[in-house]
């Protein structure tokens, strides 16, 4: 058994940590909110578009002829760009994102297909540079990043990879934000574009339809679809970073109310071995008294 001192300076030592995991959580609690504030009030903006563009090409019909639009013949080269964190002591936000990109990978590869990777956060650059995985590009650092600085570069080289046929589909690799205990890993295609016809439904497709445009439906399509394009990967940051808000401040508290458990236990201890010292010395001095007396 441990003894007195070395048990309170344990105490003392995950005391101390115990203030720290704390403290985070509540940092990571006001920041969550702010986060999730922002990705909830961008997602009405991003549907609403999606069933404007949906209408639109339906009133466009035959005319529409966007290369953002189109499919390619065959499937040779993806690029798929990866949003992590920077910082860690967020669980498995990370890692989990991480593992499925390094499976979808090697799936594609098996496939004879070319993948490029760009990186945005430390985690999947310290990840991938450790298992041996080329990167395209890596953005990190980029937490007080304006979202669309980095949101604008990595558009334009997607669609212009797209357009010139150097890449013949784009993904997004991100965690969807479900709720505060729940991100997802997903993994969304970007380009080409496609349209929600159900969402069209929803916003009223019809009355769309009889509306005169101008310039042409097409020619709106042609301004449309790029910002679309942005607004998609625009979300997929904002969700990212509420949920890596929220996968911190539950790690923090699960650590906070660990240390709290260890704690109790090295209190118990301490306790148990304090008393078993008491009656130790009692003993002592009893034998040492009857050892005087006889």
């Amino acid at each position: 058994m441990a003894n007195l001192k070395e048990i309170k300076t344990r105490i003392g030592g995950v005391q101390k940590t115990r203030q720290i995991t704390s403290a985070m959580k509540l940092v990571s609690g006001a920041k969550m909110s702010r986060a999730v504030a922002n990705a909830t009030a961008a997602m009405p903006y991003q549907q609403q578009l999606s069933a404007v563009l949906q209408r639109v090409g339906e009133a466009a019909g035959e005319s529409v002829d966007n290369p953002l639009l189109k499919s390619h013949p065959e499937v040779k080269r993806v690029l798929i760009a990866v949003l992590t964190t920077d910082r860690g002591l967020c669980g498995g936000f990370n890692n989990q994102l991480l593992r499925q990109l390094v499976t979808r990978r090697q799936e594609l590869k098996g496939q004879n297909l070319d993948v490029d990777i760009v990186v945005f956060g430390r985690k999947a650059q310290d990840f991938l540079r450790n298992r041996n995985v080329p990167v395209l590009d890596a953005t990190i650092n980029y937490g007080r990043t304006d979202k669309m600085d980095l949101v604008r570069p990595f558009a334009e080289l997607a669609e212009t990879g797209f357009v010139e046929g150097t890449y013949d589909e784009v993904w997004l690799a991100y965690n969807h934000y479900v709720n505060t205990i729940t991100q997802e890993p997903t993994f969304q295609k970007v380009l080409p574009l496609e349209m929600d016809a159900a969402e069209a439904e929803a916003s009223g497709g019809d009355d769309m339809l009889e509306m005169t445009f101008e310039p042409s439906p097409a020619a709106l399509l042609d301004s449309l679809l790029p910002l679309y394009l942005r607004t998609l990967i625009l979300q997929a940051f904002l969700e990212t970073e509420a949920g890596e808000h929220a996968a911190r401040m539950t790690a923090m508290d699960n650590a906070t109310r660990n240390a709290s458990d260890i704690i109790g236990a090295l209190t118990l201890e301490y306790n148990r071995a304090r008393q078993a010292a008491i009656t130790t010395q009692i003993i002592e001095i009893v034998s040492g008294a009857e050892a005087l007396e006889g």
